[in-house]
């Protein structure tokens, strides 16, 4: 069980948090020509997307967008689910070649970047990969750390951050809950 403790982001701040990374992004990579951008299933795909869209209206050209589901790539697979949802993984480019800016919605052990790297190679040799996260929590199990951050939240193990979007959840926000550990 868990409950609300408090809303750490709201719309209009995530909105901010997802441009200043853009303009970030355009910085360090001097534009776009060599960059594409890979959203991890489902919340990071849609971060991913807004991305995309804020870069291509900034240097006016398309900036290539995909999605990954790493369902297949993660080392738990079988303690996730008996028969998992697989959802189709989109990228209509090659990777050779190019900057992926691979993004998620919350960085927490690493395991899921791991595993969409491991996915990424399987469609070209990327010239780099940098990653563009909305939230780190901490908590690393793997060498991971983000190149682009919205937001540092440190959490405890009994904390989850929850990130909702609009075409997800219906509503933009990110929120802390608390799992209770109490038996009704």
């Amino acid at each position: 069980m868990t409950k609300q403790k408090a809303v750490i982001m709201d719309e209009q701040q995530m909105e901010r948090a997802l441009v200043r990374i853009s303009h970030e992004i355009l910085e360090r990579n001097k534009g776009v020509s060599e960059l594409v951008i890979v959203g991890i299933k489902r919340r990071g795909a849609t971060l991913g997307k807004f991305i995309a869209k804020t870069l291509s209206e900034i240097e006016k050209t398309t900036v290539p967008f995909g999605a990954l589901d790493i369902t297949f790539y993660r080392d738990d697979l079988q303690t996730i689910a008996h028969q998992p949802v697989v959802n189709p993984t989109e990228i209509s480019f090659d990777l050779t070649n190019k900057v992926v800016v691979l993004v998620d919605d919350v960085l927490y052990t690493g395991r899921t970047v791991r595993a969409a790297i491991d996915e990424l190679l399987d469609f070209g040799r990327p010239k780099r990969i940098e990653l563009a996260v909305l939230i780190d929590r901490g908590h690393r199990e793997l060498p991971v750390k983000a190149d682009y951050v919205g937001k540092n939240v440190p959490t405890s193990h009994t904390e989850i951050i929850g990130v909702r979007t609009v075409e997800e959840d219906g509503e933009q926000q990110v929120i802390i809950k608390e799992i209770d550990n109490e038996v009704d």
